[in-house]
C-alpha cells in the first residue's frame, strides 16, 4: 500500500527537481521518492554511527581497555592481505 503526502516546495527547487527529473528520463514524483530514499538512508547510517560509537565509548568507560591505533592498523592491513591474524590485544589506562 502507499500513502500520499504532500510536499510544498519553494519555486525554485520545483523547477530545478523538474529539470532535472526531464533531463534524466524521470518524473519529478521518482526523483522526490529517490531523494527521500537516500537522504532517509543517510540519516539511519548516522543514527546507527552515533549510536555504535556511545556503546564503544561506555565500554571504554566501563572497562578501560583501548588499543594503540598502530596495532589496529596493522591488523587491518593483514586482514586486507587476506590473512587471518590474531586480534590486537588491548590495553588499560
Amino acid at each position: 500500500m502507499v500513502d500520499t503526502t504532500t510536499v510544498k516546495l519553494p519555486p525554485k527547487l520545483k523547477a530545478r527537481v523538474t529539470a532535472l527529473a526531464r533531463k534524466t528520463g524521470r518524473s519529478a514524483h521518482s526523483f522526490i521518492v529517490e531523494a527521500v530514499e537516500r537522504h532517509t538512508q543517510r540519516e539511519e547510517r548516522v543514527y546507527d554511527f552515533v549510536k555504535e560509537a556511545l556503546a564503544a565509548d561506555a565500554d571504554i568507560e566501563r572497562t578501560g581497555e583501548v588499543y594503540r591505533a598502530e596495532d589496529v592498523h596493522a591488523w587491518l592491513e593483514r586482514l586486507a592481505k587476506g590473512e587471518k591474524p590474531s586480534r590486537p590485544k588491548p590495553w588499560q589506562r
